[in-house]
C-alpha cells in the first residue's frame, strides 16, 4: 500500500519568486540551506538536500505548477519513485504553496513532518528575509 498526503504553507513572496527559487540550483540551495542541482526544464533530473533526494521534472507550468518524480536514499532499490505536485497560488501579497506527495512506498519515514522541517520552515525564513525593507538613506546636509 502506498501513502499520500497534502501539506501547505504561506510564503511572503509572489508565485513567480517561489517557482524560480524551486527550479534554480543556487536559489534552491539558499532557500533550503542544503545543496541542490536543479533546472527549469521538463524532463531534467535533479538532486536536493545534499544528494538525499533525487528525481525528475515531469511537468512545469510556470509560475504556478511543478510536478516531479521524487525519491530519497531511504527508498529501497525496487521501490518506484513517489510524486510531488506543487501548486503555487497567489494569496494576499504572497503565495499559498500546496504540496501533494503521493505514491510513497509503505514503510518510509514521516515525510509530512520532513517537508515542514527541511523545506517549509527554511523557506518561510528565506522569503521573509527577502521582504525586509531596506532603510532609506538619510538626506545629506
Amino acid at each position: 500500500m502506498q501513502v499520500a498526503f497534502s501539506i501547505s504553507v504561506y510564503l511572503s513572496a509572489a508565485p513567480e519568486e517561489v517557482y524560480n527559487a524551486w527550479l534554480r540550483s543556487n536559489r534552491h540551495t539558499e532557500m533550503t540551506g542544503s545543496k541542490a542541482k536543479i533546472g527549469a526544464e521538463t524532463g531534467t533530473d535533479f538532486s536536493a538536500q545534499d544528494g538525499y533526494i533525487s528525481g525528475r521534472n515531469l511537468l512545469l507550468l510556470p509560475p504556478n505548477h511543478i510536478v516531479q518524480s521524487w525519491r530519497t536514499k531511504s527508498f529501497a532499490a525496487g521501490d518506484s519513485d513517489s510524486q510531488v505536485e506543487i501548486s503555487l497560488l497567489p494569496e494576499n501579497d504572497g503565495t499559498k504553496l500546496i504540496l501533494l506527495h503521493s505514491n510513497i512506498p509503505k514503510g518510509q519515514p514521516d515525510y509530512k513532518q520532513w517537508w515542514s522541517e527541511h523545506y517549509f520552515v527554511p523557506m518561510e525564513a528565506y522569503f521573509a528575509k527577502m521582504m525586509i525593507p531596506v532603510p532609506a538613506m538619510p538626506e545629506p546636509f
